[in-house]
């Protein structure tokens, strides 16, 4: 799954660290959700979209690995 957070992220000039504590997530999770290597769970998701205010599917794409 791809998204943008990273770049809502730095659009804000928040660190991972920093975004990670407005979620209640470690500064680990932030990381492997912008590096792909984790999917949020679906009420991490809402409170990311809720947090950067806007819709989940703006945020997050998925990628059909056909």
């Amino acid at each position: 799954m791809k998204s943008r957070i990273r770049e809502l992220r730095e659009a804000r000039g928040w660190s991972q660290l920093e975004l990670g504590e407005r979620l209640g997530v470690s500064r680990q999770t932030v990381n492997a959700i912008e590096t792909g290597k984790y999917d949020p769970s679906l009420p991490l998701a809402f409170r990311i979209a809720r947090l950067f205010e806007k819709r989940i599917e703006t945020i997050f794409q998925y990628e059909d690995e056909a």
